[in-house]
């Protein structure tokens, strides 16, 4: 992972040791709370039926259930408890929720890690630049949810296409593809049986038709920024508020998460308050300043027309200012 992980040192190895330390209380208290917070969110939403507050709660329990990822993501770096059981317990769980299994993001995830930003080896880049339309039915959910069944389909029938899953890890995630198939194939016969539309109406339709907030996330992180191997060049963090910053599970502090992804997300901030110390401050957007950035920009030229080693996607405010021209 020198590729990325090591191309500055911005801590001393005692800073670090101390940031890595991880606390299975903070641990509980993210994940109870989320977890919390879909439930009252689910409970309202069935409160709300036959009115038009089903709208609010439903838009309420979609983000707060996609927004789970960040969970599934901090347990695959297994940070969230001390013990890699309960990492992997929980983030199976989140994973079958998500439509993603675990086995599969994890290795996605950490190639995407090794190597941020290449275009053949990034494990969450391996798709063709972005035009206005492909980015518009990717930010709304459309080639998302596309992508997601049928590569979870695929690779339950064994078939393996992805450049970074090794040979030592396809029987893992073919087993781990075939049994989410099976609970899913067990919940729909479940609900036919019982004639309840509850998985439709408390899990997938809610997920499904706010995804687009949960994109507002998934994008800002590295579009737009150089293909380089530094980090503090080819990572955006997100300017918001202290409650999407807790549903995110801290992850607006991208940079910092990828400078030291051993980092747990609760001392993240603290980590990029020293980064920015050392360095200043890092490339950071809001998330409705950075979309009508990418739209603009994508309705002027195609991703691939954008220059692959400068910032193309500029920040209005703060952060680090660098003007292009269109």
């Amino acid at each position: 992972m020198d590729e990325n992980f090591s191309t500055r040192k911005l801590l001393s190895i005692a800073e670090l040791k101390a940031l890595n330390t991880k606390s299975d209380l903070a641990g509980w208290a993210q994940l109870g709370s989320h977890f919390g917070a879909i439930a009252l969110c689910g409970y309202l939403h069935y409160l709300a039926m036959g009115t038009w507050y089903v709208l609010a709660t439903g838009l309420a329990l979609g983000v707060t259930i996609n927004f789970l990822y960040a969970g599934q993501h901090e347990l695959s770096h297994w940070t969230v408890f001390r013990t890699k059981g309960l990492n992997s317990f929980f983030g199976r769980i989140i994973g079958f929720l998500m439509l993603f299994p675990r086995d599969y993001d994890q290795v996605m995830h950490f190639a995407h890690h090794r190597w941020t930003a290449n275009w053949e080896r990034d494990g969450e880049l391996t798709r063709a630049p972005y035009t206005l339309t492909s980015y518009l039915l990717y930010f709304i959910g459309i080639t998302y949810w596309w992508n997601r069944v049928t590569g979870l389909v695929r690779r339950a029938r064994g078939i393996i296409v992805e450049p970074y899953i090794g040979s030592v890890h396809e029987a893992g995630i073919i087993r781990e593809s075939r049994l989410h198939l099976l609970g899913y194939a067990a919940i729909g016969v479940a609900s036919v049986y019982f004639q309840s539309w509850a998985p439709l109406t408390f899990w997938l339709i809610p997920m499904v038709l706010t995804k687009p907030v949960h994109q507002m996330q998934n994008t800002i992180e590295h579009l737009g920024l150089p293909h380089a191997s530094d980090i503090l060049q080819n990572t955006r963090s997100t300017r918001t508020n202290a409650l999407m910053r807790w549903l995110c599970w801290q992850m607006p502090y991208h940079t910092a998460h990828h400078s030291y992804p051993s980092v747990p997300f609760w001392q993240l901030r603290k980590l990029n308050d020293q980064i920015e110390n050392a360095v200043g401050p890092v490339h950071r957007m809001g998330w409705i300043e950075f979309q009508i950035e990418v739209i603009r920009r994508l309705a002027q030229k195609d991703e691939s027309q954008w220059p692959m080693d400068e910032v193309w996607i500029v920040p209005l405010k703060d952060g680090r200012q660098i003007h292009l021209e269109a």
